[in-house]
């Protein structure tokens, strides 16, 4: 199932683009309601590129109940995005988020553009889900999953730069 999902960013993308090489800021962003975060990882990979990784764990609630006894009360998602460096102003790279244990995967791009006095986060990409008679409600359960996760990234964005401000 193809999904595009556009998140904007009340800064900048210069600025958006520093605070994702925090992972205290990616924490901060990816602890939403629901969700625990157990680790994150920023490596820089040369020049201005770099890679974060984001291991949280969620309720299965989200999924349907058909396959819920397949994969437990919890799940793990990994999401890996691998950002290049800055070009003509935009941040691209490309993002795989899975749920550990489970034939369950998003891969995709992600580019970070600037849009008005902020920036606007899209993600496109393809969610496959390989299991037998249920793959498309997974799909379609993941997708929204995902879609209502970054959702909830987005007001936290918004309360760090309450708090915070914007970078230099």
């Amino acid at each position: 199932m193809h999904v595009t999902i556009d998140v904007p960013v009340p800064l900048p993308a210069a600025a958006y683009a520093t605070l994702l090489r925090d992972a205290v800021f990616v924490r901060f962003r990816t602890s939403v309601p629901g969700a625990s975060v157990d680790d994150v990882v920023v490596t820089p990979t040369g020049g201005e590129s770099f890679t974060v990784t984001v291991r949280r764990s969620v309720s299965a609630e989200q999924i349907p109940p058909q396959v819920r006894s397949f994969v437990g009360s919890e799940l793990e998602i990994r999401q890996v995005e691998a950002w290049d460096g800055e070009r003509d102003g935009s941040w691209h790279g490309t993002v795989a988020l899975e749920i550990t244990g489970t034939p369950v995967r998003l891969t995709g791009t992600v580019a970070l553009v600037p849009s008005g006095e902020g920036a606007l986060l899209t993600y496109d990409g393809e969610v496959r889900a390989s299991i037998p008679l249920f793959g498309s409600a997974v799909e379609r359960s993941a997708a929204e999953a995902v879609r209502a996760t970054l959702a909830a990234e987005e007001v936290r964005v918004q309360a760090w730069v309450d708090v915070h401000g914007t970078p230099a």
